[in-house]
């Protein structure tokens, strides 16, 4: 099974859509293994957003990640990775597809509600940012004996 790192952004948290997220993550059959809620500072968001440190729109994206609390969660699934990244939809909300949490969610490309790891390598780095090894349970859900094939 894989694991990924997916973050609620401060305007997901402040519009009170983090409920509604989870409950399509956890319908598709994803399992929570980790989960908080905090503002993060700025040593974590610099090692979350490396990749954009020095890109003109970093300040606004540091100073907006940082501007109130985020939802923080790794989820685990088979093809974990992929399965998120579709349900979440284009980075741009305006080209996102109807269905997908962006496409349903948000309207503005820097306000796009959430984040999810793009590969397996970001998701282990991700996880590594926001989790100790102990902050991650491993249990079996009810329904996985019907969710895949053995």
């Amino acid at each position: 099974m894989e694991q990924t790192f997916v973050m609620v952004k401060p305007d997901g948290v402040a519009r009170g859509i983090v409920g509604q997220i989870l409950t399509r993550f956890e319908a598709r059959g994803l399992k929570i293994v980790a989960a908080q809620l905090l503002v993060l500072d700025e040593a974590r968001v610099n090692a979350q957003y490396q990749e954009h440190e020095g890109k003109p729109f970093y300040p606004y994206l540091k100073a907006y990640i940082m501007s109130g609390p985020c939802f923080l969660m790794v989820l685990e699934g088979k093809g974990a990775v992929k399965v998120v990244r579709c349900m979440v939809g284009q980075t741009d909300p305006q080209t996102a597809a109807s269905g997908t949490i962006r496409g349903d969610f948000a309207l503005d490309l820097g306000r796009n509600v959430i984040h999810a790891s793009d590969s397996l390598e970001s998701a282990a780095r991700e996880i590594r940012i926001h989790f100790a090894a102990s902050d991650l349970f491993s249990y079996i859900r009810t329904d996985e004996a019907v969710l895949y094939e053995t």
